[in-house]
């Protein structure tokens, strides 16, 4: 069984759905838990708009992963704060990737450590890391060097899965994942994916993360590429390790049916996101609120503006997710998923959780 040290996940993780007024306006998450959320994912369901993603140690500042582009003040066009159990919107430029009136949108938020501090573990000191050891979540912000080097996390685990974005310049977001190998085309520590993109995992390059495993202490970077090392430019990080019964970041191979393939997570996820290592696919996107009943669950992209599509793609399971579509995200070849809880399969009092 799977037993957990989070029973309650809405403490670390939670999604929010809203609609949208274009006026100044405080947003409390649904929870059970208060839950100050330090990472934010805004996306917008009925709108063709670009997502947008937000932090504790960048503040009003956000990126958008649909697009390579830099961080912009996203104060003057919609956004304004992450608050003790939710965030405040305006309407300021239209506001209309954040809160566009009658639009509907989803948020999907992350509880790391606050503001952090800085992290000297790693060759180049952090400019600010907030860790979450319990969740197994950080943020690292930090200036590149242009040659290769390591960067505190501050998680004392090994991270399988992390994102790195050059915040000042036009550049594609880098992904590692510790599941891409040799039968997918690449190695983990010299391959990558693109966020902002639908292709596959890139070509190796001993470059990019230095050609070296990320350790308990720190992630490495290579040379200078404008991804994740140019010399003086300004990047964030965001580092995730599995917590067994509320997250966990892997691979399955789809078998191309509409009885697809099952992936156990060992929890019913409150959110899913997945991603073909070998062919064009995009960053697919599934949680327990939209529509919130299976077999229902609809996607959004995280490469795309597109708006929520209403195929019936999984099944969101007591213990993981069930493809239910012959394309993505089941094609017959390798995917990685990162998914998060809405509550454990086992939680530690042995008491299992239901089936939705």
């Amino acid at each position: 069984m799977a037993y957990t040290t989070i029973d309650n996940p809405e403490l670390y993780f939670q999604n929010k759905l809203y609609t949208g007024d274009a006026s100044a306006t405080a947003h409390t998450l649904d929870g059970s838990e208060n839950m100050q959320p330090d990472l934010a994912w805004f996306k917008s369901r009925s709108r063709a708009d670009n997502s947008r993603i937000v932090d504790a140690l960048r503040t009003t500042y956000s990126i958008k992963s649909n697009t390579n582009g830099a961080e912009v003040d996203s104060a003057s066009d919609g956004f304004t704060s992450l608050d003790a159990d939710g965030f405040t919107l305006n309407g300021s430029g239209g506001g209309g990737e954040f809160n566009a009136a009658s639009g509907t949108y989803v948020t999907w938020c992350w509880k790391a450590n606050g503001s952090g501090s800085s992290n000297e573990d790693g060759t180049i000191n952090t400019t600010a890391t907030s860790a979450n050891t319990t969740a197994g979540f950080s943020i690292s912000t930090y200036t590149g060097s242009g040659s290769g080097a390591t960067i505190g996390h501050g998680l004392g685990v090994a991270p399988p899965f992390y994102i790195v974005k050059n915040r000042g310049r036009a550049a594609n977001w880098a992904v590692y994942h510790n599941d891409i190998t040799a039968s997918d085309g690449g190695v983990n520590n010299t391959t990558w994916l693109v966020l902002n993109q639908d292709v596959a995992s890139q070509s190796n390059d001993s470059g990019r993360w230095n050609a070296t495993s990320p350790t308990s202490t720190t992630v490495s970077v290579g040379v200078s590429y404008d991804q994740n090392n140019r010399s003086s430019d300004t990047y964030v990080a965001y580092c995730w390790v599995p917590i067994q019964g509320y997250s966990k970041f892997g691979s399955y191979i789809g078998n191309g049916n509409a009885d697809g393939t099952f992936v156990y997570t060992g929890f019913r996820p409150a959110f899913v996101m997945t991603k073909s290592v070998v062919s064009t696919s995009s960053w697919e996107i599934f949680d327990n609120k939209r529509e919130g009943y299976n077999v229902d669950n609809d996607a959004l992209v995280a490469n795309a503006t597109t708006v929520e599509a209403t195929a019936d793609q999984i099944d969101i399971l007591s213990n993981g997710f069930k493809c239910r579509i012959a394309t993505d995200p089941n094609v017959a070849e390798t995917y990685v998923y990162m998914a998060f809880a809405e509550a454990p399969f086992v939680n530690s009092n042995g008491v299992p959780c239901n089936a939705r």
